[in-house]
C-alpha cells in the first residue's frame, strides 16, 4: 500500500513537469493545459479526488512488418507527477482511423484527473452522440487501459487487485493456436502442450462457405475437427472457430454433427449482428456456442446475454472499450450463468490488460493470445520492449503481474525500431463465382 506521505503528495502536490506541457504534435493543447485549464464539466469534481493531472496524451501507430494489417496502437498518456500510462487500441484493417479519434479525445482528457476513469469512459462514449462502433470503442479502450494503467501506479498495486482479484492464486488459463503443418504433426505438439502443462487449443475449420452447402464440404468440415480430437487425444480442451465462415443452415449441422467431439466451444457459427439465428443455432447442440469478439461496449452484449444466445463471451479488450467495458461484460455475463473468454489476437499492452480483468472475473474460462505452441516473432518483440516474456504461458497459465498498473516498463524509444507502416486492409476472400465471402 502506499505510504501515507505519498498519497498525501498524489493528493495536493504541485505539477512537477515546470509547466512545459506538449501534445503529440507538439502544438494544440499546449497553451490550455499550462494555464491549468480542465476540460468542460471537471470543475464539478474540483474538490474531490486527486490532484494528478492528464498533460499529454500521445498515439502512436507501431508496424512489426511494413505490410502488417494490424499495425499496433499505443497509447500513452502522461501526468503532472511524472505517472505514465500505457494502453492499446489496435484495430485490424482501420489502424489510422482509431489513431485519428485519439487525437480527437485529447480535448476531453488534458488538464483532467485520470483517477476519474468511470467518468472519462463515460464521456467519451455517452458524448460521441453516434454509439460507439469499433474505431470508437477502440479508440476509448486505448485510453481507459492506460487510465487503469495510472491508477494502479497512483495507489501502488496492479490492477487486478484494484478490481478484487486474484480469483485464482495460479495465474489465468489460456490457450494457443494450433498450428499443425498437418495431421501428423498433431501427436508433436499434444506432447509439447504436455510438457509446458498446456490444456487448450484453438483451431478452425477449413475453407469456405456458401448459404447451403454440398454433403461432400460439411463431411470435410467434421472430419476436419474429428482429426484434432484424435490427434491430440481426449484430455485436451478444444476450441473451433467458425470465424462466422458458415451461415446459420450449415452452422446448425455442424454444431450437430460434433457433439461427440466434447469440443470445449464454436466460435462465431454465424455472423455476431444475426442473434436471432445464433439463437437458432444453438438450440441445435449441446456444443458449447461462444461469441463476442466484435462487439463493442457492454450495451452491445446485452441482447445475446439476454436471450440466452453464447455459452461464452468473447469480447476484445482492445475493441468493447478497455478495463472498464470488459469489467462489465463480465458481471453482466456473471449473472446470467454466462463464461468469459476474451479475445486477444493484437498486441501485448491489450493481452496483459485482459489477464488483469480475467484475474478479478469469477466467471472467467480462459484467455485466448493469438501466439502458438512455439514463441514467434511477434513474442520476441514484445520481449524485447518490456524485458520479460509476454503472454507466454508458465504451466498452462498466464503468470499474474506483480507491479503496479498494468505490470510493465515501456519507453517510446523502443517503439522506434518499427515505424509505422501505415493502414493495411485486412484479408478479403470470395466465392468461385466472385461474391463476397465471410473468412
Amino acid at each position: 500500500m502506499m505510504r501515507r506521505r505519498g498519497f498525501l503528495g498524489l493528493a495536493g502536490a504541485a505539477p512537477a513537469l515546470g509547466g512545459k506541457l506538449v501534445d503529440s504534435c507538439g502544438c494544440g493543447m499546449m497553451a490550455q493545459a499550462a494555464a491549468g485549464a480542465r476540460p468542460e464539466g471537471a470543475e464539478a469534481f474540483a474538490r474531490v479526488g486527486s490532484k494528478l493531472r492528464i498533460t499529454n496524451v500521445k498515439v502512436f501507430g507501431v508496424s512489426l512488418t511494413p505490410d502488417s494489417d494490424r499495425p499496433y496502437v499505443f497509447v500513452k498518456i502522461e501526468t503532472n507527477q511524472g505517472l505514465i500510462g500505457w494502453g492499446e487500441g489496435t484495430l485490424e484493417g482501420k489502424a489510422a482511423a482509431v489513431m485519428a479519434c485519439v487525437e480527437d479525445f485529447k480535448e476531453l482528457l488534458i488538464g483532467a484527473d485520470p483517477m476519474q476513469v468511470e467518468h472519462h469512459w463515460q464521456s467519451m462514449y455517452v458524448h460521441s452522440f453516434y454509439r460507439a462502433g469499433p474505431v470508437i470503442g477502440s479508440a476509448i479502450s486505448g485510453i481507459d487501459q492506460a487510465l487503469w494503467d495510472i491508477r494502479g501506479k497512483a495507489l501502488n498495486m496492479p490492477v487486478y487487485k484494484l478490481l478484487g482479484g486474484p480469483v485464482d492464486p495460479r495465474g489465468v488459463r489460456g490457450y494457443y493456436h494450433l498450428r499443425a503443418r498437418n495431421k501428423a504433426d498433431l501427436p508433436r505438439l499434444r506432447e509439447e502442450a504436455r510438457k509446458q502443462g498446456i490444456t487448450c487449443f484453438k483451431s478452425g475449420i477449413p475453407g469456405y462457405y456458401e448459404w447451403i452447402e454440398t454433403k461432400q464440404k460439411i463431411a470435410a468440415a467434421v472430419q476436419a475437427m474429428a482429426d484434432l480430437r484424435e490427434g491430440l487425444g481426449p484430455d485436451i480442451d478444444i476450441g473451433i472457430d467458425f470465424h462466422a465462415k458458415t451461415s446459420p443452415s450449415v452452422a446448425s449441422i455442424l454444431v450437430k454433427e460434433v457433439e461427440p467431439l466434447n469440443l470445449l466451444f464454436v466460435e462465431e457459427p454465424c455472423p455476431p449482428e444475426n442473434v436471432k439465428a445464433m439463437q437458432r443455432i444453438a438450440r441445435r447442440s449441446t456444443t458449447p456456442i461462444a461469441t463476442g469478439e466484435r462487439l463493442v461496449a457492454h450495451y452491445g452484449c446485452r441482447e445475446v446475454i439476454e436471450l440466452g444466445v453464447a455459452d461464452i463471451i468473447q469480447t476484445d479488450i482492445n475493441h468493447v472499450g478497455g478495463i472498464t467495458a470488459l469489467w462489465k461484460v463480465g458481471a453482466m455475463a456473471g449473472i446470467s450463468g454466462i463464461s468469459m473468454a476474451p479475445h486477444a489476437c493484437e498486441g501485448p499492452i491489450g493481452g496483459l490488460a485482459t489477464v488483469h480483468v480475467d484475474a478479478a472475473t469469477p466467471n472467467f474460462l480462459v484467455q485466448e493470445i493469438c501466439s502458438g505452441v512455439e514463441v514467434g516473432l511477434n513474442e520476441k518483440v514484445w520481449a524485447e520492449w518490456m524485458g520479460f516474456p509476454v503472454m507466454r504461458m508458465v504451466n498452462g497459465r498466464f503468470p499474474l503481474p506483480e507491479k503496479p498498473g498494468l505490470g510493465f516498463d515501456l519507453t517510446e524509444e523502443a517503439l522506434k525500431k518499427y515505424p509505422f507502416g501505415g493502414t493495411k486492409p485486412m484479408a478479403r476472400v470470395f466465392h468461385e463465382d466472385g461474391s463476397v465471402a465471410e473468412w
